[in-house]
């Protein structure tokens, strides 16, 4: 299997913290008095830019790396890059599976889905609809799950600033399904309670990869995986954190931000 218990233990803890961020969007809905858009903004692109940046500048030359002493230059360069597209492909068709009026990386603000009608009459439709962004949201989760686990199993210099990011993304996402539940039924419990399961489908993820493909591990399935796991980072990076950054119309916020994450990823790579 190649790693031990303690590193495969810590992967599932990290992953799940960054899973139960969708539990603190859940939280700001209910009792933030207002979030600066601006610092917003720099968060999402913070993450996009630790998820970018990672993906290039450490996993893929990861990938390069334990799949050059196996295969003839050209053969690994062709499987890596294959298994790049793969990854993004494969979160593209998760994306395309999903209707668009339930896919949260085509939401509008959930304040103005879950109120646009009135609250007469619409609390079935509004329940529904957070219902539904719930499980979108869990099928989005899942693959990053497995993408979260794979890249802490590379070193706590990676997995670190990976779960920050992926927190930061999944804030919002808990607020998309809290907000609409919550104008429902007027639970909070209720709203809590489904915005972390929907962030539960992170974990689920890792937990699936551990008993799957850990079993299967050899250095080019590493070197697969590794790959395959940047391609997802960066579509969801350019198709969810940087649109979601500009919508809130700090443009050059979100700019700093994805400065700051490369800058971020760079430094604990270097001296973590």
């Amino acid at each position: 299997m190649g790693f031990d218990i303690d590193t495969i233990l810590v992967a599932l803890l990290l992953t799940l913290v960054a899973g139960m961020a969708t539990g603190v969007g859940a939280l700001a809905a209910f009792f933030a008095k207002g979030t600066s858009p601006r610092l917003l903004s720099g968060a999402l692109g913070l993450s996009a830019g630790v998820m970018v940046y990672v993906s290039f500048m450490d996993l893929l030359p990861e990938a390069f790396t334990e799949i050059g002493s196996l295969m003839s230059e050209r053969s690994g360069k062709l499987v890596v890059i294959s298994s790049f597209f793969a990854g993004v492909l494969l979160i593209a068709l998760i994306d395309w599976l999903i209707p668009e009026d339930e896919n949260p990386h085509e939401m509008r603000d959930p304040e103005e889905r879950a109120d646009g009608g009135g609250r007469s009459g619409h609390s079935h439709a509004m329940k529904r609809t957070g219902l539904m962004v719930g499980t979108a949201i869990a099928v989005h989760n899942f693959p990053e799950g497995v993408a979260t686990f794979v890249a802490a199993l590379d070193g706590m210099e990676v997995a670190i600033p990976i779960v920050v990011a992926i927190a930061i993304h999944n804030i919002p996402e808990g607020v998309a399904v809290a907000v609409p539940v919550y104008h429902s039924t007027g639970s909070r419990s209720k709203a809590l309670r489904w915005s972390l399961l929907a962030g539960l489908a992170e974990p689920a993820g890792a937990l699936v990869a551990m008993l799957v493909l850990l079993p299967l591990w050899t250095p080019v399935f590493s070197a697969v995986l590794l790959a395959a796991v940047s391609g997802v980072m960066v579509y969801i990076s350019i198709d969810e954190l940087l649109p979601a950054a500009q919508r809130y119309g700090h443009h050059h916020a979100s700019i700093a931000g994805f400065v700051a994450g490369m800058a971020l990823m760079a430094l604990s790579l270097l001296f973590l």
